[in-house]
């Protein structure tokens, strides 16, 4: 702590101590300088933002299946993980799966999301409407805030 001095006795003595004035907070009145290595420094401050983006949690996507004839108990079941995810902040991709001929009958598929959205209404919005693919119908959930 060198406490306020000028621009140019800040630079002499950073040469005489063979490093640089590495400007820490410049939004500051007066701002605040370090007579510091600024290689060292930049190393530092990536360092910190390697980790922070290593604790960061992308949003991440978690899918659950359902056949279109379904048990109640089962679908209370699924809700509930699914409930899970969406308050661990987690994307849910909701997958219906038809086998066979339940291909014929898409509109339970849709009638099964359906139900599932309005359940989970309070927590959960839709981000991609139900979009058949093939042998399934997939939507996707995401939290509210």
């Amino acid at each position: 702590m060198l406490g306020v001095k000028p621009l140019s006795e800040a630079l002499a003595l950073s040469r005489q101590r063979g490093h640089d004035l590495v400007e820490i907070a410049p939004q500051a009145n007066p701002p605040v300088c370090k007579i510091l290595d600024y290689s060292k420094f930049r190393y530092e401050t990536e360092k910190k933002d390697r980790e922070a983006r290593k604790k960061q949690k992308a949003g991440l996507l978690k899918e659950v299946r359902f056949k279109p004839h379904i048990g109640a108990h089962d679908l209370d079941t699924k809700i509930k993980h699914i409930s899970e995810f969406i308050a661990a902040h987690d994307k849910v991709r909701i997958t219906v799966v038809f086998r066979g001929r339940e291909m014929q009958h898409r509109d339970l598929g849709m009638k099964l999301l359906e139900t599932i959205k309005e359940r989970l209404e309070a927590t959960a919005s839709v981000e991609q409407a139900p979009v058949p693919d093939r042998n399934r119908l997939i939507m996707t959930l995401i939290p509210k805030h």
